[in-house]
Parts: C-alpha cells; sequence; structure tokens
C-alpha cells in the first residue's frame, strides 16, 4: 500500500501573503539606512530568517552596525510587521490553500509548517488554521534557517515521517534547495523563475490536485 504523503507548507507567501507586509517592514528599515530595497532583492529575503535579512541588507547597502544597533533594528522591524498583521484574518488566506489544506486532512494525510517566520503560531491562529496542523516548526524551532535542511528534518521528525516521504510546499528559493537537499518532493507556488529547481511549479493551488499524490 503506498505511503500517504506527508505535506509541509511554508507559510508567508504560500498560506498567507504576509509576505508584503514583510516587504513594507523591511523597506522601512532600508529607509534608516539610506537604501532602495527593490522588489527583485526582496526575493532573497525570502525564506531567511530576520537576522540574516539584516545581515544581506547592510551588506547591499556597504554599512555595518554594532550589535546593539543591530538588535534595536531587527526589534524596528518585527514590531512594524506585527503592527501590519495584528488585523488579519481567514480573508488573508491565499485562494486555493485552505480549500487544499482541508481536503489533504480529510483524507488522512499529516499536515507540517515549517516557516522561518517566529510568528507563525500567532498567524496560523489568527487565520483559523492552526488545528490542522499536526506539527509547527517555525524561527523559535531552529540555529540554520532555509536554505538549511534544519527545518525540514525537525518537520519529518515530529510527523515520523521519512524525508522522502514529504512533500514541501514553498515560494523561495532557499525553501526549495532545503528540501531537495534532503530528497523531499519539492512543489514551487508562484511565477518566479528561481523556482524552477522544484520537482513541480504551479502558479496557484486550485492548479494542484489532490490525487496527485
Amino acid at each position: 500500500m503506498k505511503t500517504l504523503p506527508t505535506f509541509i507548507f511554508d507559510l508567508d507567501g504560500v498560506i498567507t501573503n504576509t509576505e508584503d507586509y514583510h516587504f513594507d517592514a523591511w523597506k522601512s528599515i532600508c529607509i534608516k539606512l539610506n537604501y532602495d530595497l527593490s522588489p527583485e532583492k526582496n526575493e532573497e529575503l525570502k525564506g531567511v530568517s530576520r537576522s540574516e535579512c539584516l545581515e544581506k541588507i547592510l551588506k547591499w547597502a556597504n554599512q555595518s552596525l554594532d550589535s546593539k544597533e543591530f538588535k534595536k533594528l531587527l526589534n524596528t522591524k518585527n514590531e512594524l510587521y506585527l503592527k501590519k498583521i495584528s488585523n488579519i484574518d481567514s480573508s488573508n488566506i491565499i485562494e486555493g490553500v485552505d480549500d487544499f489544506i482541508k481536503k489533504a486532512k480529510h483524507r488522512n494525510h499529516t499536515i507540517a509548517l515549517y516557516s522561518s517566520s517566529k510568528n507563525a503560531r500567532f498567524i496560523l491562529r489568527k487565520l483559523n488554521l492552526y488545528s490542522y496542523f499536526d506539527a509547527i516548526v517555525d524561527g523559535n524551532s531552529v540555529k540554520a534557517s532555509k536554505p538549511d535542511p534544519e527545518g525540514f528534518i525537525l518537520a519529518s521528525k515530529l510527523t515520523k515521517s521519512n524525508p522522502e516521504d514529504c512533500v514541501v510546499f514553498e515560494d523561495s528559493e532557499a525553501g526549495i534547495i532545503a528540501g531537495n537537499k534532503i530528497n523531499m518532493t519539492t512543489i514551487g507556488i508562484g511565477v518566479s523563475n528561481k523556482l524552477e529547481i522544484a520537482d513541480k511549479v504551479y502558479k496557484r493551488f486550485e492548479e494542484i490536485k489532490l490525487k496527485e499524490f
């Protein structure tokens, strides 16, 4: 009998479009650094931890900060982001993904989340999706963020799944690379050409048929 694969979802850009709020918050931080963050450069921040994002931005801006100022900017960014997401609800779920998750759950697929966000649990509760997840791995759970596969390895252990029996849904190059490293099936969601390294790419969840798995 074929093993039902475990589905591991990213959060930002896959379940909800809070990535736009991240972009806005980072742009505000970049203004303080006299750096203009472009949408193209923002693509490189997807799936990456908050501190690593700031390290990338400082490198692009050719600037450096002492540890105190670095932490201050990280906290400011998070405060801006939390303010922006404070009023989100189920209407902020990306079209099609909630239906896919609910049908998968009905068919007894194990459902997990791996997001670099340290606010992942808070967001899932705001979206009324928290109860559908059998395991949640977030930025508080790992030392190394994507493209390191640590979070995906932890998600597979928490769900008692072999990595090769897991399907990853990602909108970031870093997430796809991480899943590929440990032979998980990777599904790219979106239109970025950086997703072409995934096993399959779909523009949106409505294109995906659950019976494919």
